[in-house]
């Protein structure tokens, strides 16, 4: 009897633990894609308040997850933008400014980890399909920091011979089409750009729906020169620049499509943003920031406030729109806490977001953001509803003829010399300078801004930062 006992109980013990481990079973870790457009307005979403260009998987997309309308890229230009997403470190932090042009003998450092090294460190499968722009020698190609596979383009698709300046300003060679580290073609037509990516990416996703995965689909449109092709050619209310996005929406609704097909929408972080605003010297094939001031290449709002949306069903509250302050910079350590990986031992300055992203706090995850731009000059900083500039030369299309057709206008520089302070919750377009309203706010930020020079310096005020990182240099 007793023996029969204690195997009865035994069998209850073993069906206990079983049923305790099923239950503390780690969850599959999920899948991100993270989709990245070049020089895209703020208003160039149907969600983010497009007149007249239709993205209808994009304004799905939204409806199914949250809506940043305070996301800010990292700076406002190419690779310094580039690199704060991928790294979770201002640009300047690492070394990384403005855009680097071919045969730059500077890129990403091998000490810095990207996003790509981070999940490929706990399983992760990697690929980039589109723009690099990290640098261009064979240390600092994708292949080297933590993608698996690579197909696109080493840097911006205007830095090839049929620039409108080439000659006269530029002198640029041919424009590699790369396929990990092997060069398959030099461009003189990029009108199937956009459907070689999406066709990768799709077919990346299938080949992994067994196994987590990071997909970066940094696309090289809508910076100039602009390319579509002939399925959305002329269909757009907004000429061709509204034809390319048309074709990008296009391109998010087949990568989500493929998600749903392979059973894996549900387990599958996407994110989709822009490195940086309108390139407006370029007219009608430029986007648009409105209602937000200048764009591409200033620190103003419509430099660098880009669209946001990120999706991940039964996870996020869907048609959620935050307005509270966040940065690319953020990315990787929200990333980070989503899937259990490790941060880089390196310092990095971005924060989660995750926390605001699920509704379980309304705080901004940094207390205040900082504008640099150039070679480290400290323009501005968003400190909760307010943003304060100092005195700097910005570039301006006010009053300017505009580019057209592929043709670029001339900037006018304007020099401001007072700080000046707006309200960005209520005065959106900057054009209320309060500064002398507020002089408490104005020495608060005075403070952080301080704070942030001692650590990575300000050429304006030519201050070396104690914590800049060297970038890596070409053999």
């Amino acid at each position: 009897m007793f023996k029969n006992l204690s195997l009865v109980t035994l069998a209850l013990v073993l069906f206990s633990c079983a049923e305790k481990q099923k239950e503390t079973k780690p969850e599959v870790p999920p899948n991100v894609i993270l989709i990245f457009t070049d020089d895209q307005g703020y208003q160039d979403v149907g969600t983010f308040g497009s007149p007249n260009i239709e993205t209808p998987h994009l304004d799905q997309m939204a409806k199914e997850g949250v809506k940043l309308t305070s996301f800010y890229s990292a700076q406002p230009i190419c690779s310094a933008s580039r690199a704060g997403i991928l790294t979770g470190c201002y640009p300047n932090r690492i070394g990384i400014h403005n855009a680097l042009g071919p045969g730059s003998p500077t890129g990403i450092n091998s000490t810095e980890m990207t996003l790509a090294e981070m999940l490929k460190g706990i399983g992760y499968k990697t690929a980039i399909y589109g723009k690099w722009h990290l640098g261009d020698s064979p240390k600092f190609l994708p292949t080297r920091h933590g993608f698996d596979e690579f197909f696109g383009i080493p840097y911006s698709n205007d830095m090839w011979p049929y620039h409108p300046q080439q000659g006269t300003v530029f002198n640029f060679g041919p424009l590699p089409l790369y396929e990990n580290e092997t060069v398959l073609d030099t461009l003189t037509d990029q009108s199937q750009l956009t459907t070689q990516i999406t066709e990768r990416s799709v077919d990346f996703i299938i080949r992994n729906k067994n196994n987590p995965f990071f997909l970066y689909v940094p696309h090289p449109q809508p910076h100039v020169p602009l390319f579509v092709s002939d399925k959305f050619k002329g269909k757009s209310k907004r000429g061709l620049y509204g034809d390319v996005i048309m074709e990008i929406d296009w391109s998010v609704g087949e990568i989500l499509a493929a998600l749903k097909e392979n059973g894996l929408e549900d387990n599958t972080v996407v994110i989709f943003t822009s490195d940086n605003g309108p390139w407006l010297s370029y007219g009608n094939h430029a986007g648009s920031a409105l209602p937000f001031r200048e764009g591409k290449g200033t620190a103003w709002e419509g430099a660098q406030r880009e669209p946001f949306i990120m999706r991940y069903p039964n996870k996020l509250t869907p048609r959620k729109t935050i307005d509270v302050p966040v940065m690319a910079i953020d990315i990787l350590p929200t990333i980070a806490e989503i899937t259990g990986a490790r941060l880089p031992n390196l310092t990095i300055d971005g924060k989660s977001a995750w926390p605001l992203l699920t509704g379980e706090s309304e705080e901004s995850p940094q207390e205040a953001y900082f504008f640099y731009y150039r070679i480290n000059e400290l323009m501005g900083v968003r400190y909760g509803k307010w943003k304060m500039y100092f005195p700097h030369t910005y570039r301006t299309m006010d009053g300017q003829k505009p580019g057209k057709d592929g043709l670029p206008g001339e900037y006018k520089m304007i020099e401001m010399e007072e700080i000046e302070l707006y309200d960005v919750t209520t005065d959106i377009s900057e054009t209320n300078n309060v500064a002398e309203d507020y002089p408490e706010v104005v020495d608060k930020i005075k403070v952080l801004a301080n704070g942030m020079r001692h650590e990575l310096g300000d050429s304006l005020l030519e201050l070396e930062g104690f914590k800049n990182r060297e970038p890596g240099k070409a053999e």
